[in-house]
């Protein structure tokens, strides 16, 4: 539900705006969260049995992986960013909540779980959805074929499914420590942005389309994203979870920004867009089933 409310924060925020500057501030208001929690746990004012403690580690090869793992949740983000800002979130967000199906398949071949019976037919009726958005999306004149934001769209997708399995092996392969992975993959992506922002961004700002706003909802952008993603890698710190039954509950929030489409931003067609989100709800529901 807090990933719900942050696609929502996000689509507010990127309408006419420039995606670069808001992501930039996105990760560094994450870090402003987490910085001072690990000073605080060097420093022994949070003690290493609290949830919030953040152990203190110097190991490259730790941070290496974390590194690996800002790049790849960065490239998620831009390529998810534009596709949000030029699409109807009634579109972006189920193929966004496609992810959990590329995420089990992934799962299979990786980590070796098994699929059963429910599962497959979730894979299937998830395909299904997925043809029935296209379509949905050429009513208002967005083509998979031509739309380049629907494929931007599509690629943050694929490369958050890799994030997913990643963040498996990593807390439950590597058994690294769940919150110093979350509060320095963080701190990476802001130096990385600012590289990207400064280099690709910054020489030809004058010369964009949407020149750069501040709004006062980017901050909560990083607040519901922090708390969503806390809760994400808690679930995954315990032995038996899942990551394939972990992303599928993680997706669940696009129920709330296709809610917030119909209410807020009076989007198009909310008619044969709801037939779409029942399906890839019934493709979830199956996931689950098969889970149990």
């Amino acid at each position: 539900m807090l990933l719900g409310v942050y696609d929502v924060f996000k689509k507010v925020c990127l309408k006419d705006n420039a995606v670069i500057p808001v992501l930039l501030l996105n990760t560094l208001f994450c870090s402003v969260i987490f910085l001072p929690l690990v000073w605080l746990s060097k420093a022994g004012v949070i003690a290493d049995d609290h949830l919030l403690y953040i152990p203190w580690t110097t190991d490259i090869v730790t941070h290496a992986l974390i590194v690996l793992k800002s790049a790849i949740v960065l490239a998620s983000w831009i390529c998810a960013y534009y596709g949000l800002k030029h699409l109807p979130i009634t579109i972006a967000s189920p193929i966004n909540a496609t992810r959990p199906i590329l995420v089990l398949l992934g799962a299979i071949f990786v980590f070796g779980e098994q699929l059963n019976g429910w599962q497959w037919a979730g894979v299937t009726v998830s395909i299904l959805a997925f043809g029935m958005i296209s379509m949905s999306g050429r009513k208002e004149g967005i083509s998979l074929k031509s739309s380049i934001w629907i494929w931007l769209v599509i690629a943050g997708t694929l490369i958050g499914a890799v994030s997913g399995l990643y963040d498996k092996y990593l807390v439950n392969v590597r058994h690294m420590d769940k919150m110093v992975v979350q509060s320095w993959y963080n701190m990476y992506q802001v130096v990385m942005m600012g590289i990207v922002c400064l280099l690709l961004w910054a020489p030809k700002r004058h010369r964009r389309k949407h020149p750069f706003h501040w709004r006062w909802q980017i901050p909560f952008i990083s607040i519901f994203l922090s708390v969503a993603d806390f809760c994400y890698f808690y679930a995954l710190s315990y032995p038996d979870a899942l990551i394939s039954v972990v992303s599928l509950v993680r997706r669940s929030g696009v129920i709330v920004g296709f809610v917030a489409g119909w209410l807020f931003f009076r989007e198009k067609n909310i008619k044969s867009k709801s037939i779409d989100l029942l399906f890839v709800i019934i493709a979830m529901f199956l996931l689950w089933m098969g889970s149990k």
